[in-house]
């Protein structure tokens, strides 16, 4: 399977529109890869907390819309990152979207875990409920957002769901860089898992980000990482090695925590 990351800047004085357009350029260009992956709220800026509002769209909107389009121009899965959706009958979410190579949507997932204690995402934004798994040909994607990677329940609640591959979203700021790469080996290790961690570049409302996309396999290898700028990172991996990894090595099989019943 082939993946691409893109990386993008998500900069003042870019219009959403324009971003979007020029999003929807690179996506083209990856038609050769399986899989495209964008990064977390690149319509607005991660930390660009003012414009959640007056940015968010429907699950429906003109984000959905072009990505849509784009996904099935270049016969990709495209794992569209995030964008401020809003509910009509509820608040805003940070919400991740994945279509088809025909332009369908495939899942929608909305944030768990939301960053800012007690400010900016974590009160502008409602914390999604549901874990969200997606099957393509050849691996299980699960889904998840950024600040999500610290939380490694979640992401043994995708693995006992199905997922294979770990699709990471975000808009992770440089000066906890070390954490980013740390999380994403620290996730696909203990989950046997191919991790596909998305960032940004640039600067979102004068902070600075770590950029630094990761694709890391079952063992913890990295496999390609990204630098600072903007980039595509383009990776070939093979699935297969999730179920020979756990097969070689089934730490898994040895959990007793967490089990329902407990294994005895």
């Amino acid at each position: 399977m082939r993946a691409s990351l893109i990386q993008i800047a998500v900069e003042e004085g870019e219009s959403v529109a324009s971003r979007r357009r020029r999003v929807a350029a690179l996506v083209r260009e990856q038609a050769g890869s399986d899989l495209v992956v964008l990064p977390e709220l690149w319509t607005t800026g991660a930390f660009a907390y003012e414009e959640f509002g007056p940015q968010a769209e429907p699950l429906d909107g003109p984000t959905y819309e072009a990505m849509a389009k784009a996904a099935s121009d270049a016969g990709v899965w495209l794992h569209a990152g995030s964008v401020p959706e809003r509910d009509p009958e509820g608040p805003l979410y940070n919400t991740s979207l994945v279509f088809s190579p025909s332009g369908d949507l495939a899942a929608a997932y909305r944030k768990i875990h939301r960053f800012g204690f007690d400010k900016g995402e974590a009160v502008l934004m409602g914390a999604g409920r549901d874990l969200v798994t997606v099957r393509l040909p050849g691996t299980t994607l699960g889904m998840a957002t950024c600040y999500d990677l610290r939380f490694p329940e979640l992401f043994r609640s995708l693995v006992d769901a199905g997922a294979e591959t770990l699709v990471i979203p975000a808009g992770w700021p440089e000066r906890r860089r070390a954490h980013w790469t740390l999380l994403a080996q620290a996730r696909a290790v203990e989950n046997q898992a191919f991790v596909l961690a998305c960032g940004t570049a640039g600067t979102h409302a004068g902070v600075p980000q770590a950029g630094h996309s990761i694709v890391v396999d079952p063992w913890g290898e990295v496999l390609a990482e990204a630098g600072a700028g903007e980039e595509v990172l383009t990776v070939d991996f093979d699935p297969a090695k999730v179920a020979a990894t756990r097969e070689q090595f089934p730490a898994l099989k040895d959990r007793m925590l967490g089990l329902d019943p407990p294994r005895r």
